[in-house]
């Protein structure tokens, strides 16, 4: 095995590892588990990169930024629902913003990757990592879920 191929494989052995221990069965969700394999053959690099490893996908590319039909954002990782249409605004930072998310199904934990401290959250199934949350966002919570875009699935509402 080349260095390269080695300190790849670790990093990635390390990206899996570190969210494991973080995140388990939420409430009545059960816990989604795959092996890096697996998610590497479900999920583009980018996705990969973001959901397992906690990377961030460049401000202003997510098509998601101008969906404004009603409907649901789910985990690209495994589809739970996170949040719903009518709690996403605009918050001008270049990702999807969400001032609430649905209850029981996202987990947070403290992030310090950047020499501050953040919360970050997580999706409470299969522990995809959406973004970072704070306390800058509108009424009624005034929280802004700051979701990268690669991170989620959107599914309009079906019409009757």
């Amino acid at each position: 095995m080349k260095r390269r191929e080695f300190i790849t494989a670790t990093v990635m052995a390390v990206c899996a590892l570190a969210l494991k221990p973080a995140f388990g069965d939420h409430g009545d969700i059960k816990e989604l588990v795959m092996s890096d394999d697996e998610w590497k053959k479900k999920l583009d690099p980018q996705q990969y990169d973001v959901l397992r490893c906690e990377g961030t996908e460049r401000a202003g590319t997510s098509p998601l930024l101008k969906e404004h039909r009603a409907g649901v954002f789910k985990c690209a990782g495994c589809g739970l629902e996170l949040f719903k249409s009518d709690t996403k605004f605009d918050s001008g930072t270049g990702w999807p913003s969400f001032f609430d998310a649905i209850p029981g199904h996202i987990k947070t934990k403290t992030d310090t990757k950047l020499f501050m401290e953040r919360t970050e959250y997580h999706c409470a199934k299969c522990g995809g990592h959406q973004g970072p949350v704070f306390d800058d966002g509108p009424n009624p919570t005034g929280l802004r879920y700051c979701n990268n875009g690669v991170a989620l699935t959107f599914e309009p509402e079906k019409k009757s």
